[in-house]
């Protein structure tokens, strides 16, 4: 199978979900919780059901790990990380920023990484060695080599208290950078670091389904991701930095 395959159907099955999901902006029939402030829709199940009825229909034998399924082990070397709706709180307030996010890892190593915003109507896409695209034009990371020049994103945990660290990196870098944003999708916040709109992004307690896609696309415009530490890190940590490179020893100076 040519890994060209794997880039059309991860693309059909973005644009198919991000479909679904525009059209269903603002008619959300149902909300459930999964934990204080963690909600979940009827269309991020749809969303989900969509993309892996139509990854599993080209490749069967795959497995899939998905935010609102249960994991589907095959036993393939090959498995697809899928989060229907990143940034579900903000979809359900019908607040446009939030994507469709498809990985696809090979033997534990991500090779495919597509990104799909439905209400900008813009495509992330890397391939592992090939570089990253928006909408088919190569994308790079900001060339910003100064904190206190910086603009930076970050999030917050659904479970976050007073005493919650990242409050804390939060102050400590809003006196040091130019401005923070903190827009509530993890992918996207991401992609906007491989694109150069943003120089860096920092975020703890996240899924491998919040970040698999976004972080190979980071990699691939030639932005670096690691832990905290400034050590590497794959999709499966809880707290990452990506940076375009240049203010990656910068913030990981403020982090540890």
């Amino acid at each position: 199978m040519k890994r060209s395959e794997y880039t059309k159907v991860a693309i059909r099955a973005a644009y198919a979900s991000g479909l679904l999901i525009k059209r269903s902006v603002g008619k959300i029939s149902n909300v459930s919780y999964k934990g204080r402030g963690n909600i979940v829709t009827n269309v991020d199940k749809a969303s989900e059901k969509l993309i892996i009825r139509m990854i599993l229909r080209a490749f069967p034998d795959h497995s899939i790990l998905s935010e609102e399924s249960s994991p589907l082990n095959s036993g393939s070397r090959f498995r697809w990380i899928i989060d229907p709706i990143d940034g579900t709180t903000n979809f359900a307030h019908a607040f446009p920023f939030f994507c469709v996010s498809i990985a696809l890892e090979e033997s534990g190593r991500t090779i495919l990484g597509v990104v799909y915003d439905p209400m900008r109507e813009e495509i992330f896409i890397a391939r592992k060695g090939k570089g990253a695209t928006l909408n088919g034009k190569k994308i790079g990371v900001s060339r910003i080599k100064k904190l206190s020049s910086s603009f930076l994103a970050t999030g917050f945990s659904y479970g976050i208290t007073r005493k919650d660290r990242n409050i804390v990196h939060f102050r400590n870098f809003l006196v040091r950078t130019q401005a923070i944003r903190r827009a509530g999708s993890a992918a996207l916040d991401l992609c906007y670091v491989a694109c150069g709109r943003f120089d860096g992004f920092w975020e703890m307690n996240l899924h491998p389904w919040d970040i698999a896609a976004a972080a190979l696309i980071v990699e691939e415009a030639k932005g670096r991701v690691t832990k905290f530490d400034g050590k590497p890190c794959s999709h499966y940590e809880k707290n990452i930095l990506a940076t375009n490179g240049r203010i990656h020893s910068q913030m990981v100076k403020s982090l540890v």
